[in-house]
């Protein structure tokens, strides 16, 4: 008797677990499978494009200078390694690595002075209750709408009487008074998102301000420190303007300053590859730092996500 009750749902358990396509069925794989290989061509068709100024530029830098202006093509005719030669020379009697340390330097310090400023000057607006906060926050954020060329001639002048032009202080003193209000905001907004809780539990335990700002706010606001190193390693890097006003020898140009001298030095010699290999050269490391931190840009997010 049980057989013969259980039998029906045996049919029908065995009716829904037939796999056997349906016409309406495959159509509607055949449409998926299409839709998927037409976003995949147009998504690489996109990447090629996007990537093909700068597989262009790799490939130029093997190209001797008679191919310059004669043909467009990717690859060189007769690939020749004679630019990276000469740009390892040097110019201006100063070798290619001196332009790239100097670099370096600015950038690394940029780095640093700009993470470390910002998240004081951050936690400072968003956790601290002081008198004349809203005026001074928004005093900052019209700072963003100052152009940088109204402040050029003053703080030129202030250097100068202090006599740190031709130096690196100029360029990295402000990153460390937290002058760049992006980064700042940036900041306040990930801070004041966080929950009060774990704060006034540390001050219970008797925390101060700087015990709270290191061992609780800094870790959690990771994915937006690395988001502002990045931003401010890359601007730092390419700035042009600042090391162009107040550095004047060429032992402390950057590496922007020095493709302008190649660019210069190219126009009466016509040297376009030593040009387009060092502005390769000075490609790389930006390239590098973002691809090695590019996952902390995309924790950011999801953590920013994920905060209510």
């Amino acid at each position: 008797m049980s057989t013969t009750f259980g039998q029906p749902a045996i049919e029908t358990l065995a009716h829904n677990l037939d796999t056997t396509p349906t016409p309406r069925r495959r159509r509607r794989v055949t449409r998926r499978t299409w839709q998927t290989v037409i976003w995949a061509i147009v998504l690489v068709a996109l990447t090629a494009l996007v990537l093909y100024p700068l597989v262009w530029l790799l490939f130029a830098t093997f190209k001797p200078n008679a191919e310059f202006g004669q043909s467009i093509a990717i690859l060189p005719r007769n690939p020749t390694l004679d630019n990276y030669k000469t740009v390892s020379e040097g110019i201006a009697g100063v070798p290619m690595w001196k332009f790239f340390l100097n670099s370096l330097i600015i950038a690394g310090g940029s780095v640093i002075g700009t993470v470390f400023s910002a998240s004081l000057a951050a936690y400072a607006f968003a956790r601290i209750q002081f008198k004349g906060l809203g005026i001074l926050f928004a005093a900052m954020i019209g700072t963003l709408l100052l152009p940088f060329h109204v402040v050029i001639i003053p703080q030129y002048i202030i250097f100068n009487k202090l006599g740190l032009i031709d130096t690196f202080v100029p360029i990295l003193l402000p990153k460390f008074l937290a002058t760049e209000a992006f980064f700042v905001f940036l900041l306040v907004q990930f801070i004041r998102q966080m929950p009060r809780d774990m704060d006034e539990a540390a001050r219970i335990d008797g925390a101060g301000h700087w015990r709270i700002f290191w061992s609780i706010i800094l870790p959690l606001i990771k994915p937006a420190l690395i988001t502002c190193a990045i931003f401010a390693f890359i601007w730092s890097w390419n700035d042009f303007l600042g090391p162009l006003l107040y550095l004047t020898s060429p032992d402390n140009y950057p590496l922007p300053i020095a493709l302008r001298l190649y660019n210069d030095a190219s126009s009466g010699g016509a040297d376009y590859g030593a040009t387009v290999t060092a502005s390769f050269i000075a490609l790389l490391p930006v390239l590098l730092f973002f691809l090695v931190f590019q996952r902390f840009l995309v924790d950011g997010v999801a953590t920013q996500g994920l905060k209510g």
